[in-house]
């Protein structure tokens, strides 16, 4: 494929813009040696479809996350990239023959209340989901409590929905090697370790810098303070396996607030680094730009 597996949706804190600075803290031995990558919140993917490209020695990888309708997405993908393409492409072709932007609008919110009321098929939900996801305000993923998709129309009305050659491109790269998808608690990836060296990959929802900046309600579960510890505690007990290494990437709470040094003491036995993201998601231009984000590592 002449274009690079990379993320078929938008998605908040996506580590697209942080690759490069990602690559610099992987452990060394990924270049020396075969290994089982694990990314227990796969999110968007560009971290999975990154390293999926760049090493050819990963035997098996692992990917998880909560959300049911994006766990569907991967699995469609990989899958039955055709037939997704075929209905993509028409629901794609409906949007656009609506004549105006209200037109748009209510083409929008009737696709919203399908997805969100309509018994589907795994195609369809994966057709709703990229087109929701294109076709919404900044692209943004985000339910309810109740794990309604809730988010209001956007305004650019030429996106690109339908993006073939990066379904494709994803779909060959999932199938290259031996890819498990999973959807569920990020514990369970644990079960999924094979021998030799396993890399775990960690992007879980952010803990917020403020009580304004939360974008973590991705699944109707609340990722809160307990689930971080709990996440650390995870982590604590995969360190105590010579042949697991593992990276994690969250806010950096202090740099906001430095009396808040939640991450700094729960994982204050671990290496911490930062590395520097551009926020575009926020209502208030004034408070997007460069902010700092926390690596933690269990190696040097």
């Amino acid at each position: 494929m002449s274009t690079e597996a990379k993320p078929f949706l938008k998605w908040a804190g996506g580590k697209g813009q942080l690759l490069s600075q990602l690559e610099e803290h992987l452990p060394k031995e990924l270049l020396r040696q075969t290994f089982t990558y694990i990314e227990p919140f796969v999110g968007g993917g560009a971290m999975l479809f990154y390293m999926l490209r760049k090493f050819a020695n990963i035997t098996h990888a692992v990917i998880n996350d909560i959300n049911p309708h994006l766990v569907t997405a991967y699995r469609v993908i990989k899958e039955q990239p055709k037939e997704l393409i075929r209905r993509l492409s028409e629901l794609e072709h409906d949007y656009f023959s609506q004549s105006d932007e209200e037109a748009k609008k209510d083409y929008y919110l009737n696709a919203r209340n399908i997805f969100n009321d309509t018994p589907l098929d795994d195609i369809d939900i994966t057709k709703y989901l990229i087109f929701l996801n294109r076709t919404c305000f900044n692209g943004l993923y985000r339910v309810n409590a109740k794990g309604k998709f809730n988010v209001p129309f956007g305004k650019n009305l030429h996106p690109t929905i339908c993006n073939v050659e990066t379904i494709l491109a994803d779909s060959e790269m999932l199938n290259r090697v031996d890819v498990t998808i999973l959807n569920g608690d990020f514990e369970k990836t644990a079960d999924e370790m094979r021998n030799g060296l396993n890399f775990f990959y960690f992007d879980p929802p952010y803990r917020p810098l403020n009580a304004t900046s939360s974008f973590n309600s991705y699944a109707k579960e609340e990722f809160n303070d307990d689930e971080q510890i709990r996440l650390r505690d995870f982590c604590a007990r995969l360190d105590k396996h010579s042949n697991v290494k593992w990276m994690l990437s969250n806010a950096d709470c202090s740099a906001k607030n430095p009396e808040d040094t939640f991450f700094e003491d729960i994982y204050a036995d671990y290496n911490i680094h930062r590395v520097y993201a551009s926020r575009a998601i926020n209502a208030n231009p004034e408070k997007r730009g460069k902010l700092t984000e926390l690596l933690i590592k269990n190696y040097e």
